[in-house]
């Protein structure tokens, strides 16, 4: 591997990581719906230089999933679930943007003394893209932690997705039959979460999930 191949792969992956923060500090809907679309599109990107790289032209298929199914058809669901529900201004969060960003970065941290001791028959590309692929993950789950909107945790499951990608194709990529099961996978999700908020915005008239549990804390008294 050139010097070039590997910097570009290194860009790649560290764009990712970079969305993924933005993703943790947008306050609106519509916002972080955009940075998860870029944040697919690079994705898709790293998963066809991999390909590339690699000489694994079946990742191509990854990457043409990634690129149409997540960088355009599920944000444009979401886009269009948001406006139907009418929540497209509203703003939540559960603590600031800035001890969410410092948490971040903390885990960012924690991800890089994790994997990069790793040595033992692991490539230095491999290694560096896995501890960017676990920071990505690790910020997906934070994402899915500190908000409170149904509709931003299900972007931030899907963030999460994005990094088990790459970190699978970073190392060596991934059988397409495995490929193929995650793209359905995460599309059957989606399909559920796009009926489930749908379902609670009939049933509460909101998809905050603080005011959902007062609602549940208000019926426990009732009872």
């Amino acid at each position: 591997m050139t010097s070039l191949q590997f910097d570009i792969a290194h860009l790649l992956a560290g764009g990712m990581l970079v969305l993924s923060l933005l993703l943790l500090y947008q306050d609106r809907i519509l916002a972080t719906l955009n940075v998860f679309a870029l944040q697919a599109i690079v994705l898709s990107l790293a998963v066809a230089w991999q390909a590339y790289v690699q000489g694994a032209m079946h990742l191509m298929v990854t990457a043409l999933i990634a690129l149409v199914v997540k960088g355009f058809v599920i944000p444009a669901a979401l886009n269009r679930i948001v406006y139907r529900l009418g929540i497209h201004r509203e703003i939540e969060q559960v603590i600031g943007a800035g001890p969410t960003m410092l948490t971040g970065l903390g885990l960012i941290a924690l991800s890089i003394l994790l994997v990069m001791p790793v040595n033992v028959g692991v490539t230095a590309l491999a290694r560096e893209d896995l501890a960017f692929a676990l920071a990505v993950i690790l910020l997906g789950l934070l994402m899915m932690i500190t908000r409170r909107n149904a509709v931003t945790q299900i972007v931030g499951f899907m963030s999460l997705e994005n990094g088990l990608i790459l970190a699978a194709t970073g190392a060596r990529g991934m059988p397409l039959v495995v490929e193929i099961s995650v793209a359905f996978s995460i599309l059957i999700a989606f399909s559920v979460f796009g009926i489930f908020v749908f379902r609670i915005r009939e049933r509460f008239d909101t998809v905050d999930l603080a005011a959902l549990d007062r609602f549940r804390s208000e019926r426990s008294t009732l009872q």
